[in-house]
Formats: C-alpha cells, sequence, structure tokens
C-alpha cells in the first residue's frame, strides 16, 4: 500500500495524502527501531545507535499524537457525520477498534520510551525485542486497517469543502497557517493569531501517575521526580515560577531558582527590598510552580513563606561566583534606573571598592517556603490528565487524595 505515497510531503490541501504520508514516516521510523535491535548486540549504544534512539523518540513522543489527533478529533467524526448504509455500519464497527489502538500503542510505547532514552543518553545498550515486535506489529496493522478501509471512505464521501476543512484542521494542529492550505498568502476571514492559539494543541501521553506509584511523604515524591528530571536532561529542572500577592490583593509572577529543598521546605535567595519580598513582607503566603515539559509534568505548592537565618542567606552567598555577588551588591532590585549604562557604572564602581571577598549586603538573603498543599500533575491524553495532591493536617502528617482533571 505504499505506492500512493509521495517522495515529498504531500499539502495540507490534499489531507488524506498527508495521513498516509506519515504512515510512509511511521514505517520508516519502526524500520529503524527493528534495526536498532541489531545493531546494539555488536556496536552497543555508539553515535549511531544515540541518533537513532533519538530519532525513534522525537517521532512517536510528537509527530505520532498529532496523527492520532487529526484521526480522533477530525478524521472519525467528520466520517461519522456523512456515511451512511453500509459505511455507517463499516465505520460503527471499525472506528472504535481505531480509537482503542492508539490506547494500545500508547502502552506499548510506554514499555520502549525509558529504554530508548537510555540509550540516546548512552547510558545503556540493551533494547526489548518482545516490547518492539509487539510495538512494530500493532502499529503496521494499525495503519492497514486505515489505508485499506477509511481513507478510501474518506476519498469517496468528501466533498472539497470538507476535504478543506479536514486540511485546515490538521494544519493548524502543527501551528501552519491554514490560509496557506489552500495556497493562498491570506485567506479572507483567518483567525488572527491571538485566535488561532485557541488550536496549538500538545496531547501527552509519556506517562501515568496512580495512588499506588507515588510515596506517602510528599517531599520525597518530589526528590523522586526531581531526580528523574535531572536524569531527562531538563531545560533548567531547578526554575519555579514564584506567584505572590500584595498587601492590595494583585497578585505577580516571576521565575526564579530553587537553591535548596528539604523536608523544611523549598529555598530561593533575593534581594529583601524587591517586589516579591516587599509582597511577602506584606502576606507572607506564596505559590510555586514547576513544570517539566519534557516529560509532562508540573508540581504545584503552597504554603507560608519564612526568611532564611543570616548563616544560611551568608553560606549561600559566599559559595555564589564573585561576579554574581557583586551584581547582587550593585543592583537595586525592582527599583528604577534611567539606562544600562547606568547599571554598568554601579556594577563598576562596587567591583573597584569590595575586593575579592564582599560581604553579604544585609539586603540580601532567603526566603524558604514551608509547604502546606503540594500537587502533583502528570499529563495524559486528550486533556484527561493525573493530579495527586497532598494537604499537611494539623498534627504534620499528610493527607493525600486525587483531584478530576
Amino acid at each position: 500500500m505504499n505506492d500512493f505515497l509521495p517522495d515529498t510531503a504531500p499539502g495540507f490541501d490534499q489531507p488524506i495524502a498527508v495521513l498516509k504520508h506519515c504512515h510512509g514516516r511511521i514505517r520508516k521510523q519502526l524500520s529503524t527501531l527493528e534495526r536498532l535491535l541489531s545493531h546494539l548486540p555488536e556496536h552497543g549504544a555508539d553515535e549511531a545507535a544515540r541518533q537513532a534512539a533519538g530519532a525513534v523518540l522525537k517521532y512517536f513522543e510528537k509527530a505520532a499524537h498529532l496523527h492520532h489527533d487529526d484521526e480522533e478529533q477530525n478524521l472519525i467524526p467528520m466520517l461519522r457525520a456523512v456515511a451512511q448504509g453500509d459505511d455507517a455500519a463499516t465505520l460503527q464497527a471499525l472506528a472504535p477498534v481505531i480509537l482503542q489502538d492508539h490506547k494500545d500503542m500508547d502502552t506499548l510505547w510506554q514499555d520502549l520510551h525509558e529504554q530508548l532514552t537510555a540509550i540516546a543518553e548512552g547510558s545503556a545498550s540493551t533494547l526489548s525485542a518482545s516490547a518492539v515486535q509487539r510495538f512494530c506489529q500493532r502499529y503496521s496493522a494499525h495503519m492497514e486497517r486505515e489505508e485499506n478501509t477509511m481513507a478510501p471512505m474518506a476519498l469517496r464521501l468528501f466533498s472539497p469543502a470538507q476535504m478543506a476543512q479536514l486540511g485546515e484542521a490538521m494544519a493548524r494542529r502543527r501551528g501552519i497557517d491554514a490560509g496557506a492550505v489552500a495556497g493562498s498568502s491570506a485567506a479572507p476571514n483567518a483567525p488572527a493569531i491571538g485566535e488561532a492559539v485557541a488550536d496549538l494543541r500538545k496531547d501527552y501521553g509519556q506517562a501515568s501517575l496512580n495512588e499506588d506509584d507515588v510515596l506517602d511523604d510528599p517531599m520525597l515524591q518530589f526528590t523522586r521526580w526531581f531526580e528523574q528530571a535531572l536524569k531527562a536532561q531538563v531545560n533548567e529542572p531547578n526554575a519555579m515560577n514564584v506567584a505572590t500577592v500584595a498587601a492590595d490583593g494583585r497578585p505577580s509572577s516571576r521565575i526564579v531558582l530553587v537553591k535548596q529543598f528539604d523536608e523544611r521546605g523549598f529555598t530561593w535567595y533575593t534581594n529583601y527590598d524587591s517586589r516579591k519580598a516587599q509582597e511577602l513582607r506584606a502576606n507572607p503566603y506564596a505559590a510555586l510552580l514547576f513544570f517539566w515539559s519534557e516529560l509532562e509534568r508540573q508540581v504545584r505548592i503552597e504554603g507560608r513563606v519564612e526568611t532564611t537565618s543570616a548563616e544560611e542567606s551568608d553560606k549561600y552567598f559566599h559559595s555564589r561566583p564573585l561576579k554574581s555577588r557583586l551584581s547582587a551588591i550593585a543592583s537595586q532590585q525592582s527599583a528604577p534606573i534611567d539606562n544600562r549604562a547606568a547599571l554598568e557604572r554601579n556594577y563598576e564602581a562596587v567591583a573597584a571598592s569590595a575586593g575579592d571577598a564582599p560581604a553579604r549586603p544585609a539586603n540580601w538573603g532567603g526566603f524558604r517556603l514551608v509547604p502546606e498543599r503540594i500537587e502533583f500533575w502528570q499529563g495524559r491524553r486528550s486533556r484527561f490528565h493525573d493530579r495527586i495532591v497532598y494537604e499537611r493536617q494539623e498534627d504534620g502528617s499528610w493527607a493525600r487524595q486525587r483531584l478530576q482533571p
């Protein structure tokens, strides 16, 4: 069934051809996966193996989900709207099988994801032959079902207007200007970018989070997830959003870096005259958010904020690079200044007078959020996410429960 696949990708004005072309790309990735099985025993996780594992990961983590969404959210509903008689009966029997295939393939993919990630990182060189076989066989059978039934049905039943509608939806899902589908530079009544963001979607499916998977202590659970974020080489896993509320009830937020976390809470350092510090003096409660997009995870933390001891602040301040210490002294954080040149002059003046071991300024130190509520969020398919929250009880223990997405 590959003879209808063009060598180059068709445009979204041919949406069924695009779907079939995606199958060709999937088959290439499945072939790479099978070749990797024979390559690893002889060569280990060499450069070729790491690149191959990375390519397979990249495709099935993103592009394959877009393809499934094309079918689940557009193609199948549109076919159901127009199919009659034998076509309707065929679709009624086939559609649940297609949707179940997607779920089963996601489950099979989880068995391979961790192994391929380790190969791509060069930390392992084993790949389960049975897992690869099950995944490849299921995907191949799934694609054959679609190519033999759904694609021909769509080509027979869809009008040009319906084909355009399908192509535009598929293009928007990939962040492509829907006006380009018809080959025009600008389509009449095309949505502004501010409206088009509603169609930007990424489905999640890397992992799940069940009650039996999490630890009794949320700080230990956070530590486990943080270690996994480090292993996955998440971009700045220590970056967290800190949201505070001023005395007048107006919220503000910013990204800072957590510098320590333990059973006492989450610690970061800043200027005590900054906006966030002023707001925390007026209202000593805050919310933190860690978002690790590569793992499709976020952790939300709420609690009361306290200042760290002078000894803790001194210890961290003197562990910083000299230029970072000088910057902390030179900057009156959040205060207005005329221009960058004035800021640089302040720094140069401090650098000239402070020496190699400047003292920590009295208005610079640490904050620690003592958590009262910690929620772990794991992205799942179709926005049916997993959420498990811990709440601290009066005796200091933690109560845990699942929240609906």
